[in-house]
């Protein structure tokens, strides 16, 4: 049996090989690990933040740490013995020292309303309370205690993780007998949200898809001189800020504004129209702010068909229709889709301009991710809205993979 050996020569050249090859890897690494950074800090940390205060649950574990521990024997029929009563005085003393009191009251007031009022008053009651028996007492103070209902909702907020915040987002709760059920008729209102949102953005995409297509149709075939100008007045919304064009859109829409002026002018209409404060001005508005995130991606892909394949389509005796319809517009799809999947998912997060232009019940599922962060501090439900938001928007990136895929994405 031989053995093969290798010059000492052949050998330092392959180690110099993989020590130019480490080199160069870690050059790439040096130069990607700063935008990898950025990404993690401004975009994955966040989302991972958000997904994480959706099913955060620390206000009832961290205040009442002994009525949760007395409440596990409990059968959840009958009232609490004694012993709960007892550590929920304890408690409710420590909690009234560190002021937490009022923030026990309101995580309790999202599941039983006016919670909240006589939290407060059963804190300031038990720092009077020095001996029981506290069960006594407690009920003497306010029925909301003498109810087992109560007591379950405060032993199932007692767990540091809840479904609370995200079953509420579709309209569901738990009931006393721990199964999900719908919340009452007049609570309904996120489930109702999300399908506006969704209906208000599809509207937004198709709108854009109508205008913008001819228009990128047009920008790809017409001679540079032409095209450049149309692209400019294409691009020319992008130098003004959203907020800017959004208040343009109120002036324009308003009672007296130039297109009430111009239909009252024509005798199209006998008295002003409610342009303004609507859906049909949200849609407008939206898709005028929208319309070159759809045409421009349709663009990119148009300026890259050959026009000798409709004019052999042509020559083989299909009509301008047809040789269109089969031959052109299939493969304008890619554009299509990118367009659409950008507009689509742009006006699932859209704020401003509903909140300005449309009324109230044109308020897409940000308005309300706004309303429990800055209004509410109800951080909970504002994260649990913004998951479910993340989630539909993965799904349909999902759809858009599977039946398009991804790599065929064109945006420009």
């Amino acid at each position: 049996m031989s053995v093969t050996t290798f010059p000492d020569d052949q050998v330092s050249l392959k180690s110099r090989l993989r020590r130019a090859e480490r080199v160069q890897r870690l050059r790439a690494l040096g130069l990607v690990l700063p935008l990898f950074l950025f990404i993690l800090i401004t975009f994955v940390t966040p989302i991972v933040i958000l997904m994480t205060r959706a099913v955060e649950n620390p206000e009832i574990a961290d205040n009442f740490p002994k009525t949760i521990e007395a409440l596990h024997g409990w059968d959840a029929t009958d009232l609490p013995g004694e012993p709960v009563f007892a550590a929920f005085a304890d408690d409710l003393r420590l909690a009234q020292k560190n002021k937490a009191t009022g923030l026990v009251g309101k995580r309790l007031n999202y599941e039983i309303p006016g919670t909240r009022s006589k939290m407060l008053q059963a804190g300031r009651a038990a720092e009077k309370m020095t001996t029981g028996p506290y069960k006594e007492a407690f009920l003497k103070l306010d029925p909301l205690w003498g109810k087992a209902e109560t007591w379950k909702v405060i032993e199932r907020a007692g767990h540091r993780a809840t479904t609370f915040y995200l079953l509420k987002s579709i309209d569901l709760q738990w009931s006393p007998a721990d199964e999900i059920v719908r919340v009452a008729a007049d609570q309904r209102l996120f489930v109702d949200v999300f399908v506006r949102t969704l209906g208000i953005s599809m509207g937004v995409t198709l709108a854009t898809l109508i205008f913008g297509f001819p228009i990128a149709y047009l920008l790809a075939t017409l001679p540079a001189r032409h095209s450049n100008m149309l692209m400019i007045l294409v691009l020319l919304p992008f130098w003004t800020s959203l907020l800017v064009r959004t208040t343009a859109w109120v002036v324009v829409l308003q009672t007296e504004g130039p297109v009430n002026d111009l239909l009252l002018w024509l005798g199209i209409t006998n008295e002003p129209l409610q342009l303004i404060f609507s859906r049909f001005g949200t849609i407008v508005a939206m898709t005028h702010i929208q319309l070159p995130f759809t045409l421009l991606p349709i663009y990119s892909v148009m300026k890259t068909i050959s026009p000798n394949y409709v004019r052999a389509a042509r020559s083989l005796g299909a009509g301008p229709f047809s040789a269109f319809w089969k031959i052109y517009f299939p493969q304008t799809m890619p554009g299509i889709a990118a367009g659409c999947l950008l507009t689509f998912i742009l006006c699932l997060g859209y704020y401003i301009t509903p909140a300005l232009v449309g009324g109230p019940t044109d308020q897409m599922i940000s308005y309300f991710v706004a309303l429990y962060t800055n209004r509410e501090l109800n951080w909970g439900q504002a994260s649990a809205l913004g998951a479910i938001l993340l989630a539909a928007t993965l799904v349909l990136y999902a759809l858009y993979n599977k039946l398009v895929g991804i790599d065929k994405m064109k945006l420009g």
